[in-house]
């Protein structure tokens, strides 16, 4: 095939590899990015799944997308809209009328929420949002910012120093708060300030949504932070939909990244990097075709990148040994069903759509029920109760559904990434989604007979069809090893992989999973310094 040259190319055409090459473009280099798949957005997208419905079938909800890639690449006059939830997450504690907990978006709404479970838990809400307000301005502070690399040169020590500045500025009590959410699982730490079951397994989930952990495991206390950064429409906190579903936000990314320049193939998997001279200097393609580039970014999972895709003799043995120990697997199952009728929850009956409809809706209904989930899954390959987040985007969006029938996204927690005795996922994706079905049909007893069709993505389908190792949607174990300046390996927390010209632009990199566009926006910051300073 004709081999063909530019400044940049870019593996993955996900959500931080459009950014990535947006901003390249912007600063007036040759960016080409090539796609695996014959669609852009990596696990962004939206799919027809069902005869008339279609939904996000990976990537489900928006909070994360950073606010300043929203106004660099212009977004929301490039299509984009996001509309907020009307409360934040309805949780079924039971089946009789009135076992529910609802948390909205109103502080004082929530006192009198949490009041008919636990007075006392109530009284403590404002200390405990206090508390993780502050912590998650910490971490907003360092979202856009390149971690300093251990026993890094200049630029590192000076990152170092102004990440410490950051922490000195906190009072000695803000300090202890970062360190016991960057330590403590998320269980331990809600105890700090709730003793209800249900109120602290409320929170909890956030602690392992995308961790295949336990709430009582050490560093899911973090996790429930890397959830917390978000805002939609500048209100900190909010979580949102995007019309047209999360397709729209990557449909946006391309538009302006076109208009810019950039080049965008898709169909186009990649083989290989081609490296020469320990130089990364382009890809070849699985249909033979070769393009040259001066560098080279994965949008990829790293140990896909680093294991599978630049061959083991342009790495060092024990980096490459690293690699094939980074940790991956979330433990997610992925279901998109289409309904004929919104499902009606035995806990909360309404006639037709009420606000709970419109928020995340999320079976588990207690602290010790997501760690037995977890523990099941450990043991038997998936929970007999398995954790569900249902959302509901057809009650904000009429164009994903026929009038008065709606979709659901399933994200459902507590599935092995490998399951036990050899099993593949193949022979056992259907018996798990009868799971599903049953846990929320208990629930929610009109659901299972309102389901006219489904699309399942087992941990294995999510590594086939989207790239996901082990189904991990945060690209890696969000924990100390694997995180800020060690992710994904200590020295190679700036983006710059071991082969020179080779970059890491995908949610492997700071600050990890989720549709943030921060690994692309801080990836671009590297290549383009390493360009104008000559050293690419």
């Amino acid at each position: 095939m004709t081999n063909t040259t530019t400044d940049v190319l870019i593996i993955g055409a996900g959500h931080n590899g459009l950014v990535c090459a947006a901003y390249l473009a912007e600063a007036g280099l040759s960016v080409r990015v090539v796609e695996r798949r014959d669609i852009v957005g990596g696990a962004a997208v939206t799919e027809e799944f069902y005869p008339g419905f279609k939904n996000s079938t990976a990537s489900y909800t928006v909070s994360l997308l950073n606010p300043k890639v929203i106004a660099d690449l212009d977004l929301y006059a490039n299509g984009l809209k996001v509309v907020e939830r009307d409360i934040s997450n309805f949780w079924p504690l039971g089946t009789k009328e009135g076992e529910y907990l609802k948390l909205t978006f109103d502080q004082a709404r929530n006192r009198e929420e949490f009041a008919r479970l636990s007075p006392k838990d109530a009284d403590a809400l404002p200390a405990y949002y206090d508390a993780i307000d502050e912590a998650a301005d910490v971490l907003r502070s360092m979202v856009l910012e390149i971690p300093p690399n251990l026993g890094g040169g200049l630029a590192d020590i000076w990152r170092a120093l102004q990440t410490g500045m950051k922490m000195r500025a906190l009072k000695t009590k803000g300090q202890k708060l970062v360190l016991d959410l960057f330590t403590k699982s998320a269980a331990e730490f809600l105890k700090g300030y709730f003793e209800h079951p249900s109120i602290i397994g409320a929170f909890a989930f956030d602690g392992i949504v995308g961790a295949y952990a336990s709430p009582y495991a050490a560093g899911t206390a973090y996790v429930l932070l890397h959830h917390a950064f978000g805002e939609v429409n500048g209100k900190k906190g909010r979580w949102g939909h995007a019309i047209g579903g999360m397709g729209a936000i990557t449909g946006a990314m391309r538009r302006v990244a076109e208009k810019r320049g950039v080049e965008v193939t898709t169909s186009a998997p990649v083989a290989n990097v081609i490296v020469e001279n320990g130089r990364a200097v382009g890809v070849k393609l699985e249909n033979g075709e070769v393009i040259r580039a001066r560098a080279v970014a994965g949008n990829v999972n790293p140990k896909l990148l680093l294991t599978k895709l630049v061959g083991a003799e342009a790495l060092e043995p024990d980096f490459r040994k690293r690699m094939e120990n980074y940790v991956c697997g979330s433990g997610t199952f992925r279901m998109n069903v289409a309904l004929s009728e919104l499902p009606q929850f035995s806990c909360l009956p309404t006639d037709g759509a009420g606000e709970h409809h419109r928020s995340g809706i999320v079976i588990g209904p207690t602290v010790d029920y997501l760690d037995r989930a977890w523990l099941d899954a450990k043991i038997n390959g998936w929970s007999k109760e398995p954790i569900v987040e249902m959302l509901i985007p057809s009650t904000m969006d009429d164009s994903l559904a026929p009038a008065d029938q709606h979709v659901a996204s399933l994200f459902c927690q507590q599935f092995a990434p490998e399951l036990p005795d050899g099993a593949s996922w193949d022979d056992k994706r259907d018996a798990a989604a009868e799971t599903i079905i049953d846990t929320v049909t208990k629930y929610a007893p009109n659901f299972r007979k309102s389901i006219l069709g489904m699309q399942l993505h087992s941990p294995l389908d999510l590594e086939r069809k989207f790239g996901l190792v082990g189904g991990d949607i945060m690209h890696g174990r969000l924990s100390l090893d694997q995180m800020f300046s060690t992710r994904p390996q200590p020295g190679y927390a700036d983006h710059r992989m071991p082969v020179k010209g080779l970059y890491l632009c995908g949610s492997g990199a700071h600050p990890g999973g989720g549709v943030t566009g921060a690994p692309g926006h801080n990836a671009a910051k590297a290549i383009i310094s390493d360009f104008r300073g000559h050293r690419v």
